[in-house]
C-alpha cells in the first residue's frame, strides 16, 4: 500500500502530539506501507515572524511572501519544523529523510500572483527520489516549499503540496490530519463521506471557507489525478492513523463518486 499523510502545523505545534503522531506513522511504515509525509507549519512561521517584529499579511488566506518572508519560511518550514518531526520519527523508529520540495526538482511551482510574492502554486512532482527512498525503507518527510528549473524558490499550500505529491506517487490513500473533526456541513454537523462534487458544492455554498476550503480544493485534485481516497481527520485521536487506516468512521472521507 501507498500512502501520504499530511500533518498541519498546529498538530506539530506540541511535543507530544508531535511524539504521538510520529509513532502512529512509523508503525504504519512497518507495516509495510511505502509512506511519505508532508507538513506545514503556518503557526510557527507566524510566531517566528512576531518575535521578529514582522507582522503577516493574508491575502485569500495565503500568506504574503516578500523575500524577508521566504528567508523564514526556509529557516522554520524546511529548517526547524523539518528537522523537530524527522527526529521525532527517528526516535519512534522509522528511518525519516527530511526534504522540500526544492529537492531533485521534487515538486515545481510557479507563482500564484503577484499580489502574493514568492507564494506558488504546485504545478508538477516528479517522484523518482521518493520512489528511490521508499524502496530502501527510508520515510521521505517532505517540507511544503518548492521550487523552479530557474533556481527560484516558492512558498506553498501545504495541502496542495500533499495533493500533487500523492497524485504523482500514485497513493491509495491521502490523509489530511488537521485540527478539526472533519468537514461540517451547514448544520455545522461532520460530514462522514463526500463525493468530489458535493465537496466542490460546499465550496460553491460558501459552506466550507479557508483553511477547509483548501482541503476540499487539493482534496478534488488529488482524486481527480488517481489518487483512491483522502481522508480529512482530527490529528488530536488516539491512534488516528491505524483507525482510518482500519475502516473506523473519523473525520470526513472524499472518494471520486
Amino acid at each position: 500500500m501507498r500512502l501520504l499523510a499530511k500533518i498541519g502545523g498546529t498538530l506539530l505545534d506540541q511535543p507530544e502530539s508531535q511524539r504521538r503522531l510520529a509513532r502512529e506513522l512509523a508503525e504504519v511504515g512497518r507495516d509495510g506501507a511505502a509512506l511519505v509525509v508532508v507538513h506545514g507549519g503556518g503557526k510557527q512561521m507566524t510566531r517566528f515572524l512576531e518575535e521578529r517584529g514582522i507582522q503577516s499579511r493574508f491575502v485569500g488566506g495565503l500568506r504574503v511572501t516578500t523575500a524577508e518572508t521566504l528567508d523564514a519560511v526556509l529557516k522554520v518550514l524546511a529548517g526547524s519544523v523539518n528537522s523537530k518531526l524527522v527526529a521525532a520519527l527517528v526516535e519512534a523508529g522509522a528511518r525519516a529523510v527530511g526534504l522540500s520540495g526544492v529537492d531533485a526538482c521534487l515538486v515545481e511551482a510557479e507563482p500564484l500572483s503577484e499580489e502574493l510574492g514568492a507564494v506558488g502554486r504546485p504545478v508538477r512532482a516528479d517522484t523518482a527520489l521518493l520512489e528511490l527512498l521508499s524502496s530502501k525503507g527510508y520515510l521521505p518527510v517532505v517540507a511544503c516549499v518548492a521550487g523552479d528549473r530557474q533556481g527560484r524558490i516558492y512558498n506553498v499550500n501545504a495541502d496542495q503540496m500533499a495533493s500533487v505529491l500523492a497524485a504523482a506517487f500514485r497513493v491509495e490513500r491521502l490523509i489530511l490530519l488537521t485540527d478539526v473533526a472533519g468537514v461540517l456541513g451547514p448544520d455545522r454537523r461532520r460530514i462522514p463521506s463526500l463525493t468530489c462534487d458535493q465537496a466542490e458544492e460546499l465550496v460553491r455554498q460558501g459552506v466550507a471557507t479557508g483553511g477547509m476550503q483548501a482541503k476540499l480544493t487539493a482534496a478534488a485534485e488529488a482524486l481527480r489525478g488517481g489518487v483512491g481516497e483522502v481522508l480529512i481527520a482530527p490529528g488530536a485521536e488516539r491512534e488516528v492513523v491505524a483507525r482510518l487506516l482500519g475502516g473506523e468512521s473519523i473525520g470526513t472521507r472524499l472518494v471520486r463518486g
